[in-house]
């Protein structure tokens, strides 16, 4: 259970506009410092600053540097804990999951590391993959075509992915009725040219996580770039697993299955 110290600064932080907004900016990805300055045209950078500092102190923002770039991620569980102290049990089991995880790290981090081997850190992916098709290919091989390439899978070989290109939509993995995975949430899409979504993909825990998908037509080849950013506790394995995963998914089982027609069956025969 949240603990009423951390309330109050949990309350405090929410309770400006300004903070509130800037929460809203990050929710679907890190933004940088310069980037948040920015969208406040009659705020100056010293009380950005001021509000950020306020929102990293009640664990609601999450801060890595690189370099001399900030990069400001959000963390949804004091928010959650909020929603849990008043609201009923009927959650869901991500949210309890978020939830047993935080109070096991109340009980000691060190403890807490020593269980699970999580790190309070954040990772972030970039990668570019040129494929040899127009850009409406890949776009369609994103989304209606994902069950033929994409290899990886939560619920069995024999499961089915289906993915709905729309705000809202799903990236859901089925076997039937009762067994699932939800692989990310569509919050933006502009077709052919970019999707973006908030999705766990395989880690669990207190752990936000966005990933997107740019196109851009060169020629006879469309350039696809992915950026993939993760802020919580995390895995220490987790950023190779996903950097090495990416590049598979997209760079070998995708380009196969668009330039070849192969699916990631055939590739692995």
């Amino acid at each position: 259970m949240i603990q009423e110290d951390d309330l109050t600064v949990a309350f405090k932080a929410l309770a400006h506009p300004i903070r509130r907004a800037i929460l809203d900016l990050v929710k679907d990805g890190p933004k940088t410092t310069g980037y948040l300055d920015e969208q406040f045209e009659n705020v100056s950078r010293y009380a950005v600053m001021k509000h950020l500092t306020l929102l990293e102190e009640a664990e609601l923002i999450v801060v890595r540097r690189e370099g001399r770039i900030r990069q400001n991620y959000l963390n949804a569980v004091p928010l959650q804990q909020i929603a849990e102290r008043w609201m009923n049990r009927y959650q869901s089991d991500l949210a309890s999951s978020l939830l047993d995880l935080k109070s096991n790290l109340e009980r000691g981090k060190e403890e807490m590391e020593n269980e699970y081997g999580y790190k309070h850190d954040t990772f972030q992916i970039e990668q570019e993959i040129r494929i040899k098709a127009q850009i409406d290919a890949v776009y369609t091989s994103l989304t209606e075509n994902i069950d033929t390439w994409w290899a990886y899978r939560l619920c069995g070989e024999h499961s089915t992915l289906s993915f709905e290109p729309k705000v809202g939509g799903q990236f859901l993995e089925s076997t039937s009725e009762d067994h699932g995975a939800l692989w990310g949430t569509v919050t933006y899409i502009n077709a052919p040219h970019e999707i973006r979504l908030n999705g766990l993909l395989g880690m669990t825990g207190a752990v936000t996580s966005a990933y997107s998908y740019k196109l851009r037509q060169e020629g006879e080849e469309t350039v696809l770039s992915l950026s993939h950013q993760a802020a919580g506790l995390l895995d220490p394995n987790w950023h190779t697993a996903h950097d090495e995963g990416w590049k598979e998914l997209l760079g070998t089982f995708l380009k196969k299955y668009v330039e070849e027609g192969k699916s990631y069956h055939e590739h692995s025969k």
